[in-house]
């Protein structure tokens, strides 16, 4: 089975974007130390303020969703939706 790769963009409320990347920032190596399955998980800015994409790479689908029912996910995952100026736009790509 081919690996899945995830882009998903993130919109922030103004003035939120320190307590997102705060809590980001707790979340990124809860998932690389905790999801044998995630090869690649980071944060990173564009140039449209307040909006951020998070690249993910995974080995298979149960790979995702154990990433979706994890404790760190479920947890900071909470803290990052009063951060959020909507919902995220989720990109799922095959690899070749």
């Amino acid at each position: 089975m081919s690996a899945i790769g995830i882009i998903a963009t993130l919109r922030v409320q103004a003035g939120k974007e320190e307590e997102f990347e705060g809590v980001f920032a707790e979340l990124a190596p809860a998932v690389r130390a905790g999801e044998p399955g995630n090869s690649y998980y980071r944060l990173f800015r564009t140039g449209e303020a307040g909006v951020y994409k998070v690249l993910e790479c995974y080995d298979d689908e149960a790979a995702t969703e154990a990433h979706r029912a994890s404790d760190h996910f479920r947890t900071l995952g909470a803290k990052l939706g009063p951060c959020l100026a909507g919902a995220p736009e989720i990109e799922r790509l095959t690899a070749v």
